[in-house]
Formats: C-alpha cells, structure tokens, sequence
C-alpha cells in the first residue's frame, strides 16, 4: 500500500528542517521532489538536478508548468532568480567533484550502517541507477526520504541490505512516515518518533537495534 499524499508531505516538511542557508541541494524522484515547498521563501538554497538545472524552485501551480523545463525525474519545476543550465556532463562533474552539500534520495533499503540500497529489485523493471551511486558517494550529507516498510509489512531498515547495493556507509539520516533515525558509528539513532506512531510501533518495525537520543547523548558525556 502506497503512502498518502498528506503523509508524503510530513516527510518533505521535515526533511526540509535539515536544509540550512546557503546550501547547494540535490533531490531524487518521488518524495525528495517536495521538499522545496515546505522551505522558508526567504531561504537561499540553490536546487541542482543531474539533468542539467541548478536553481530549482517549488513545483509549479497546474497549468502553469512550462514544458521545455523539469527535474532529472521528468516532472516539470520553475526556477528561481539566478538559476542556471547546463549539459550533464557538467551536472555531474558538480556531483563528482563533492560540491554538494546534501543529497535527498529515496530509498528501497537502508542498513544500520548506513548502506544503501535504492536503485534495483531483481526480477522488476526500474529506471536504473541514474546519478544515485555518484550522489550517496559525493554528497557531504546523505539523507533518504522513504516508507518504513514494504508493500508486505515488512521492515526497510536492517541490520544488511538484501537488495543489491547502492553505495556503502553513505547515508547520514533516514527519515520515514514512522521516524527520524541517524546513522553513527555506534549505530541507529533513533532521533524522532512522527505524530501517531509511538516508539515502541517504530521498533517493532525496523529490523536493526535502535538506540535512543539520550543514550548517545550519555555515552558522548
């Protein structure tokens, strides 16, 4: 079952909360897509998409999309004062050359190590990798935006991922329809627990060991 639109936009808003002043930001398909609608106007973030935009703006108002401008996802974007265009080659060079400060992904998979599986289930036909391995590998911050379970119930955050690979101990935080995590090197924080969900629900659905804010917090006293 499929995420409702009012809780898709939870997870923009708040990933939109690890969005500072002056950053340079790339978003995935899907949910990352949303995310500069939930930023402050007054905000200067500049939004690159690997097909060649760097200036990105909010979704645009329907009717009013232009049909020459969109997202590396094919869906139409407006930009913003200042914006720029350019070939790939010179997207990726940005992305290859760690100018980016934050990546918003979606994720199929993510382990308690931060390992991230987002572009391929065997068997099914997907779009491909596209930019994803340059972006969990180059980015300076790494956050995955997803559902956190499958379509069967079943956990998408583990102690391994079962799908192949994205990228290795890439990813910084993960944040769901369910919870905030962070990736550390004693292992998942478990950061916030979102409107409706108590943390017991959280844990009963993620498929690694959870470790509250405040024991990090101790252990870093």
């Amino acid at each position: 079952m499929g995420m409702g639109i009012e809780v898709r936009y939870r997870i923009a808003r708040r990933a939109a909360k690890e969005i500072k002043d002056g950053m340079i930001v790339n978003l995935g398909i899907g949910i990352p897509s949303l995310v500069p609608n939930f930023l402050p106007p007054e905000m200067d973030v500049l939004f690159h998409a690997e097909n060649g935009v760097l200036g990105m703006g909010p979704s645009p108002i329907k009717g009013e999309e232009d049909g020459m401008l969109c997202n590396a996802g094919g869906f139409p974007v407006t930009i913003i004062p200042g914006a720029s265009y350019f070939d790939s080659a010179a997207a990726f060079a940005m992305i290859r050359g760690g100018y980016l400060d934050v990546t918003i992904l979606g994720g199929l998979e993510v382990s308690e190590k931060g390992d991230l599986a987002n572009w391929v289930i065997p068997g099914k036909k997907v779009p491909g990798i596209g930019g994803g391995m340059e972006l969990a590998e180059k980015a300076k911050k790494v956050i995955v935006l997803m559902s956190h379970v499958n379509k069967l119930g079943e956990p998408k955050i583990l102690q391994e991922c079962t799908l192949p690979l994205t990228a290795r101990r890439c990813v910084d935080i993960i944040i769901t329809d369910m919870a905030v995590m962070e990736v550390t090197e004693e292992g998942l924080v478990l950061k916030e627990v979102m409107e409706s969900f108590t943390e017991k629900d959280v844990r009963e659905k993620t498929g690694a060991r959870l470790i509250r804010k405040e024991e990090k917090d101790e252990d870093s006293e």
